[in-house]
């Protein structure tokens, strides 16, 4: 299980990687060339995200850890897989971030000196950070982060909802609006927000659902197929014939199809029951 979830973590920081830089880190990356399989240590934990890029211009190694929950051995970890990094690219700058992400309080240290040693890394919390901050800025990378930030004793429902409403108006791709739906209900399971997120989504589909993709992909196909089968059968069975195909093969409901093809409801209703039966005698 928490395996599954750590990776499916990785894919959703890859997918935010623009948004997390410029937003949490506060630089700016390009030409990233993601590395992070080559340094599985032995005992199989495997750093977050590390990656040869561009640092506002100049070639370095990024490396990124999501932490879900406090780990006093964290400075540790970090210094291991800096030293891991650098004998691999000695020659390269080495950037470390740690964003932490976990329902309790941080208490981890972002350094150790000892025996005349000396580390630090960078630990972002995200506790600490207003959701209004990235709530304005208006971008589906910054909404989905938002999500983790502190709601400053804002209503938990309102937010979300008005994150997903946001998140449907800026992403016009349908693959792309459900990754970016999904990685938000990822990252909302570490403050016990999912449900509230499905339930918000469910409302705003409603609400919204003639403007979705999905929608008029239906609604064409639909009509085209229905008009292709009744065209023969006189214009109402040809309206009939692509309700029947909107509702029964793309989901869509059947007030909403009535209204779109101004035909009667309860025209609907009986041309599925009459195929309905008609399906039956044929088995």
């Amino acid at each position: 299980m928490h395996k599954k979830k750590d990776i499916v973590t990785k894919r959703a920081i890859k997918v935010l990687m623009d948004g997390l830089s410029k937003l949490l880190l506060k630089i700016n990356v390009s030409d990233i060339n993601f590395i992070d399989k080559e340094f599985q240590r032995i005992e199989s934990r495997e750093a977050d995200i590390v990656a040869k890029c561009k640092i506002d211009g100049r070639e370095e190694i990024l490396h990124v850890e999501i932490q879900n929950n406090n780990d006093y051995t964290m400075p540790n970890r970090m210094a291991r897989y800096y030293l891991d990094i650098d004998l691999l690219y000695p020659k390269l700058p080495i950037r470390q971030y740690l964003i932490y992400i976990g329902k309790e309080k941080c208490y981890m240290k972002d350094h150790f000196e000892k025996d005349g040693m000396s580390y630090r890394y960078t630990l972002i919390d995200m506790h600490k950070i207003d959701c209004e901050e990235f709530i304005k800025i208006d971008t589906p990378d910054s909404l989905v982060l938002a999500i983790l930030c502190d709601f400053k004793g804002r209503d938990e429902f309102d937010i979300i909802t008005y994150i997903l409403d946001r998140l449907y108006t800026l992403v016009k791709d349908s693959k792309r609006l459900r990754e970016y739906i999904e990685i938000l209900e990822i990252l909302s399971t570490n403050r016990d927000l999912k449900d509230k997120i499905k339930e918000a989504e469910k409302m705003i589909r409603t609400i919204r659902y003639e403007e979705l993709p999905s929608y008029e992909i239906g609604l064409e196909k639909g009509i085209e197929k229905g008009i292709e089968k009744g065209l023969k059968r006189g214009l109402l069975n040809g309206k009939l014939e692509s309700a029947a195909t909107m509702i029964i093969e793309f989901g869509l409901p059947a007030d909403e199809v009535a209204k779109k093809l101004k035909i009667s409801i309860d025209d609907i209703n009986r041309y599925l029951k009459s195929k309905s039966s008609d399906n039956e005698n044929n088995y």
